[in-house]
């Protein structure tokens, strides 16, 4: 684990710290309602409400607000890999790929469990000076626990040169 890791957790965990991150730099996710819930290096879980600005006209969560939820659980964990990371490494999302089983009706919780595979990734790409990807996995349940959608989100890491 990169010394910046757990720093950037304990951010992410800090409520408004980490709302003000929103406002400024994610501002649809701000006013959608994502929320970081829980993050350690392996496990990233970011919930979105159903609310009057995260519906669609048939009455469930808009499916941007849910895709907004999924690539927070799996960005959040690769950029807290890459927090104060030397040298600095660049991530980009390559590819989205999603599938929706039931209608979100009610706050829909993802969870992305692929930590380990940021820091290979990332680790990698600065010992090879390659870029490197990374499938992640965010699995969207509701409150019973049934499985809402499934999120795959392709992300590349590359270091950036020294020159």
């Amino acid at each position: 684990m990169n010394s910046g890791t757990s720093e950037f957790i304990q951010l992410m965990k800090h409520p408004v710290k980490f709302r003000m991150f929103l406002l400024s730099k994610l501002p649809s996710a701000f006013f959608a309602g994502v929320r970081v819930r829980e993050a350690d290096e392996k496990r990233c879980l970011v919930t979105v409400p159903f609310k009057w600005f995260s519906q669609n006209p048939f009455r469930s969560t808009y499916f941007a607000c849910l895709s907004m939820a999924a690539e927070m659980s799996t960005g959040a964990l690769a950029m807290a890999h890459l927090y104060k990371r030397k040298p600095p490494v660049s991530m980009l999302v390559v590819k989205v790929e999603s599938e929706y089983f039931k209608k979100a009706t009610d706050r829909t919780s993802f969870v992305c469990e692929d930590g380990d595979l940021f820091r290979k990734a990332i680790e990698e790409s600065i010992a090879a000076g390659e870029a490197r990807t990374v499938k992640a996995r965010s699995v969207g349940t509701n409150k019973e626990g049934e499985i809402v959608a499934e999120f795959f989100i392709t992300w590349s890491f590359k270091a950036k040169s020294s020159l």
